[in-house]
């Protein structure tokens, strides 16, 4: 029963996302976040710390702060780290779990069936289908999230960061044109 909350509140903000008519830009267009990362070192922790750095509009410090700056169309993306790739994602707070187009998928690694993809909850249009999937790992900055619950949707081409990620960082706000977590 949880599970279909979950879901239900990841679809209404691909449906919120889709309705909007965002397009998301493209990487080296957009001031997102880029890092690269290295391991946690073999702690087992799930998160590595990094030194100071800054990239294309957003930064991140030793103090495990990350820094992303607003998009011309209003909303916040960052390109995170999933399984090694780099995935370029709309950071969605209203959004429960990390839900990833089928490209991405591919792109990071995440194997999906290739029969009929169950039914994950109902948007304005329908049934939304999309298989549910364990990521090997999440980064963003310093924030490493390892053996984690998402979701491949079967159509839509953008993937997004909610709070199944999100809700690891103490504090995520925004001010202005600025989201910080911490």
């Amino acid at each position: 029963m949880g599970r279909s909350y979950l879901v239900i509140i990841v679809l209404m903000g691909v449906f919120s996302a889709v309705v909007s008519g965002i397009n998301p830009p493209s990487s080296s267009a957009s001031k997102t976040f880029e890092k690269r990362l290295s391991d946690d070192g073999g702690s087992g922790s799930g998160e590595s710390s990094d030194s100071s750095s800054s990239s294309g509009g957003s930064s991140w410090s030793n103090d495990g702060s990350i820094e992303l700056l607003r998009n011309s169309d209003g909303h916040f993306y960052a390109d995170v780290q999933i399984n090694g790739a780099t995935v370029h994602a709309l950071v969605d707070t209203g959004a429960s779990s990390i839900a990833l187009s089928r490209d991405d998928a591919r792109s990071a690694g995440v194997g999906t069936s290739i029969g009929m993809p169950e039914v994950v909850g109902e948007g304005a249009n329908g049934a939304v289908r999309g298989e549910y999937v364990t990521l090997d790992s999440v980064s963003l900055g310093n924030k490493r999230v390892e053996r984690i619950d998402a979701i491949v949707l079967d159509s839509g081409n953008m993937t997004l960061l909610g709070q199944s990620f999100l809700s690891r960082f103490a504090k995520v706000e925004i001010e202005g044109d600025r989201m910080v977590l911490r």
